[in-house]
């Protein structure tokens, strides 16, 4: 019998979260060198420039000495926020980032982050994170205003300490949080954030688009239900039952919840019309996608291609950034999905 991703039930150590704060597999060979500007968008080269700039400077070695360590802890570190649409380099130059600096520098999305602060107290996360030249904050979102203040006070203790930090956003320190939370203090939080970094605005087109995926391929259930069960590590899983399981697991598992998984295989996907749905079921596909794990998938009614997943409604909520850039990821999954359909399998 295939394995469900439903039936998983992970239970993440704490060496598995310190071990999981590098780039994902998906960009462990990103580099300066091998990030792409988009002629059309000049802005992509700039931010390429300012982030190489940036490196050199977290480069060069520190002055020993105790004048010195009092001069870095009562001065803010420089930070680097980059902001733009999905598919524009923004983890590309980030992960690049974090291999051109040398010295203890970590990496993890926002999630990670904020479940490593739960796992260990504050204080004890701030020690830790505080040794690091650097630390890079992946996909920094808002879904959440208590893990937002949490981070933004983390930011604050780091930057005393000297600590770098960069982050990747797809919205522009000043706006974090207009239109969903009204409480004063909490906007007051992100004004003093934004103050940290050098905002780096990369405009262009989606770089999957620019390869031709457009669309989110879907095969007939029979077909997908074939091959999940003729791969050795696939999981099969319905679209209902995975979204239940979802919610009875942090996303932070998500990562442990497709360890080994080769091909994750997905029947009867149809319209989302809940952000509590959506939200989980965006940040599966981003671990899949950090992963390079492929997805075989069939929609209702066995539609050639995943007509839509997000109603028009979640599409215009303060979420729709999350959303377009998930349908993106999920296009360009499908894709490799279906490229592993037409090669042959055995178990």
């Amino acid at each position: 019998m295939t394995a469900a991703l439903a039936d998983r039930r992970p239970e993440p150590t704490l060496d598995r979260l310190l071990a999981d704060l590098v780039p994902p597999p998906r960009f462990a060979q990103a580099r300066l060198e091998t990030y792409r500007p988009d002629p059309e968008h000049p802005s992509q080269q700039q931010a390429k420039e300012r982030i190489t700039a940036f490196a050199a400077e977290l480069s060069r070695p520190r002055k020993a000495g105790l004048l010195s360590r009092l001069r870095r802890q009562s001065t803010e570190a420089r930070g680097i926020y980059l902001d733009g649409g999905f598919g524009v380099g923004k983890t590309h130059l980030l992960t690049s980032l974090f291999h051109a600096v040398p010295g203890k520098r970590v990496y993890g999305t926002f999630v990670e982050y904020t479940d490593l602060v739960g796992a260990l107290g504050f204080q004890r996360a701030v020690d830790l994170l505080g040794e690091s030249v650097l630390v890079c904050i992946d996909e920094f979102e808002l879904d959440d205003p208590g893990d937002t203040l949490l981070m933004t006070r983390l930011i604050r203790e780091l930057s005393d300490r000297g600590v770098a930090v960069a982050a990747t956003s797809n919205t522009l320190p000043e706006a974090l949080g207009e239109g969903r939370f009204a409480a004063q203090d909490f906007l007051r939080e992100i004004r003093s954030m934004s103050e940290r970094f050098d905002v780096l605005r990369i405009d262009g087109e989606d770089y999957r688009r620019r390869d031709g995926i457009r669309e989110i391929a879907a095969l007939p259930t029979d077909q997908v239900r074939e091959h999940a069960a003729a791969r050795e590590g696939a999981t099969l899983d319905s679209f209902d039952d995975l979204l239940d399981h979802l919610a009875t697991l942090h996303p932070s598992r998500y990562g442990a919840l497709i360890d080994e998984v080769t091909a994750a295989h997905v029947t009867g996907l149809h319209v989302l019309t809940h952000h509590h749905h959506a939200l989980r079921f965006v940040v599966l596909v981003d671990r899949l996608y950090d992963r390079e794990v492929p997805m075989l998938l069939s929609a209702e009614d066995d539609a050639a291609v995943v007509p839509t997943l997000f109603t028009e409604e979640l599409l215009r909520s303060g979420y729709r950034k999350k959303y377009y850039r998930s349908l993106s990821r999920l296009a360009s999954l499908a894709h490799d999905g279906l490229a592993l359909a037409e090669e042959p399998t055995a178990r």
